[in-house]
């Protein structure tokens, strides 16, 4: 069962987003618009009138395997001391939950965000494939409009600029991003 989870992440990139762009979110024979259809709503140009939801589940759909291997890997390394202890002083399922095994996984949850946060915010693909940054620039992002100045406007020089200003700000929110979370799990085990 965790191999057919696993694999929209063994998906290349690409052929996601073509796979969501061309079979699904097509407006004239997608597989969406065939079951709004039976329903009796009309078809919708997916792309076109909602480009970044349309992107947002290519994507979400293409990355949610990864962050479930992570909050896995967060529930497997909960000790069953703590929830036999929880079960025997009298907590149901619901507190156990929000009481013991969320706040153990504060660390693995703050990870995903900032990992998908990151992948999001340097998405390139998914953007050029099944939107081209359109309608107009409704759903252009820092790394699309860098690859329209380099290789539409000619201008390779503020291109180049602005992506090793990408990189910085990109490297200085993910320090501090960790930073944040190391000091929570430093407070963890002092405490």
């Amino acid at each position: 069962m965790r191999t057919l989870l696993i694999t929209p992440f063994l998906i290349m990139p690409v052929a996601g987003a073509m796979l969501w762009s061309i079979s699904l979110f097509n407006p004239t024979y997608g597989l969406v618009n065939w079951l709004i259809g039976l329903i009796g709503l009309g078809p919708v140009d997916w792309t076109s009138q909602h480009p970044i939801f349309s992107i947002l589940v290519a994507l979400v759909w293409q990355w949610t395997p990864f962050m479930m291997l992570l909050l896995l890997a967060g529930l497997q390394s909960q000790s069953k001391d703590v929830l036999e202890a929880a079960s025997i002083d009298g907590a149901g399922p619901l507190k156990t939950f929000l009481f013991v095994t969320l706040p153990h996984l504060r660390f693995y949850l703050e990870l995903s965000v900032l990992l998908g946060a990151i992948y999001v915010v340097n998405t390139f693909d998914h953007i050029y494939l099944m939107t081209a940054g359109g309608p107009g620039t409704a759903s252009a992002n820092l790394p699309f409009y860098i690859y329209q100045r380099a290789f539409l406007g000619f201008d390779i020089g503020q291109s180049a600029a602005m992506g090793v200003v990408t990189v910085i700000a990109t490297i200085v929110i993910s320090l501090l991003a960790l930073r944040l979370i190391l000091r929570s799990i430093n407070s963890k085990e002092q405490s």
